[in-house]
């Protein structure tokens, strides 16, 4: 699919057009959704309001209760043509926000038996209202589509709840790339590193495997005065913890790729006087490569283990593959830049370095050529460096950004239905 094949689609203006005028809806839906944020796996209420609306456009067929909470719409143009999808994410995360708007959220609920607040500090309720918006647009230009566009509503990008499946992975699994399946599937993400107006992408691996790791380090309990009886599982794990840097800072070689290996939690001991039996180290593994990626987890096994084993200490080191690396279709992209650039103006569409964050959406660019993107909402009158980045309890979208979201959607896929079904 060469970029040249890709034209000015016969729509292009209407859909602008549209996307000005249902401005008024995104906003409210945005903020109704991000005032009830719900957790993966939870989102009944926001998938009750996605399934309502797509069957209200008249889609033509309306899935409910796919991997656990998902929809699925298909909207078919009256013309014959190829099938795009396109996908959003309906979770939040477990964070009491502190953004100073007046629709924040005052939820709580409990997560894996903690009770927490709840807030959309990703962006994810920006995602469903841009999405909801395009099925708007396009839906009102149906008799004129060549072609479907498949609509994926999906829970649980943030993962579901412990000992339960989820995700893009689940979704898959339970058929949604299937009947029809699309041949390109299109995302996006809103983020506070680009000022509003902005666009950035990136061909070839664009963001990070995320993998999550687990350390026991088991000592002999004893008193703290007499740490001589016993096998200090803490200073053990203090030395893992160190140990565990050199991975990155001497072992792999980061001209390459870039790694992140980052311990985020210990767990470990009751008072100050006790050296308990055993710490918990929690982490998280960032690879963009395959082979990198199983040599780092193979790094951190031996380091905790050696290190352990060196102070006389047991070790048992658990590493989960969560998301593979997010890897943007090289031809897709090529192909799909010049609408990018047509829709924000191309000194407003940038080259993104890697980032080492991680996107489920990589599980469907395993099945079907996808290509995911950036759409800043920091204002630009802020300092990108003082922004509340995504997951911060401060996070703040500048809604200004969210219609520009809608345009690249859905003329991206109306660029690649008409680029392909001739």
């Amino acid at each position: 699919m060469p970029a040249s094949r890709i034209a000015v689609n016969r729509l292009a203006a209407e859909i602008d057009a549209a996307v000005a005028a249902i401005e008024p809806q995104l906003i409210a839906w945005r903020r109704d959704l991000h005032a009830h944020p719900e957790l993966g796996n939870r989102e009944f209420r926001t998938a009750g309001i996605v399934a309502a609306h797509l069957r209200e456009l008249g889609f033509d067929d309306v899935r409910t209760e796919v991997a656990v909470t998902g929809v699925v719409g298909l909207l078919r143009g009256a013309l014959p043509g190829p099938v795009v999808a396109l996908r959003a994410d309906m979770d939040g995360l477990p964070v009491e926000e502190r953004a100073d708007v007046t629709f924040a959220s005052k939820e709580r609920t409990t997560w894996n038996g903690e009770s927490v607040g709840v807030m959309h500090a990703c962006g994810h309720d920006a995602h469903v209202a841009i999405l909801l918006s395009v099925a708007t647009v396009l839906a009102g230009l149906r008799d004129r589509l060549a072609g479907s566009v498949k609509f994926i509503f999906q829970p649980a990008e943030e993962l579901p709840p412990a000992g339960e499946e989820g995700g893009a992975k689940l979704m898959i699994k339970e058929g949604v790339l299937e009947n029809p399946a699309p041949d390109a599937i299109f995302g996006l993400h809103v983020t506070s590193i680009l000022p509003t107006g902005v666009i950035g992408y990136r061909s070839g691996p664009a963001m990070a495997s995320a993998d999550s790791f687990r350390i026991t380090v088991a000592g002999r309990q004893t008193h703290g005065a007499m740490p001589w009886r016993g096998v200090d599982p803490i200073v053990t794990a203090a030395q893992v913890v160190l140990g565990l840097q050199t991975i990155v800072s001497r072992q792999v070689d980061i001209a390459r790729e870039p790694v992140v290996v980052t311990v985020g939690a210990i767990k470990g001991g009751v008072r100050e006087n006790i050296i308990p039996d055993s710490v918990e180290l929690r982490g998280t593994i960032r690879t963009f490569d395959e082979a990198m990626r199983d040599d780092v987890h193979q790094r951190v096994k031996d380091t905790a283990e050696h290190i352990s084993r060196a102070a006389r200490a047991g070790c048992e080191v658990c590493i989960t593959k969560n998301y593979p690396v997010t890897v943007n279709d090289a031809e897709l992209t090529e192909a799909m830049l010049p609408t990018l650039e047509r829709v924000a103006g191309k000194a407003q569409v940038t080259l993104m370095s890697k980032v080492t964050g991680s996107e489920d959406f990589s599980f469907y660019q395993h099945v079907v050529p996808g290509l995911f993107f950036f759409v800043g909402i920091t204002p630009t009158t802020q300092d990108l460096a003082t922004a509340a980045p995504n997951h911060s309890p401060l996070f703040y979208i500048d809604e200004a950004g969210l219609p520009l979201g809608v345009r690249a959607l859905a003329q991206a896929a109306v660029d690649w239905l008409e680029a392909n079904g001739r």
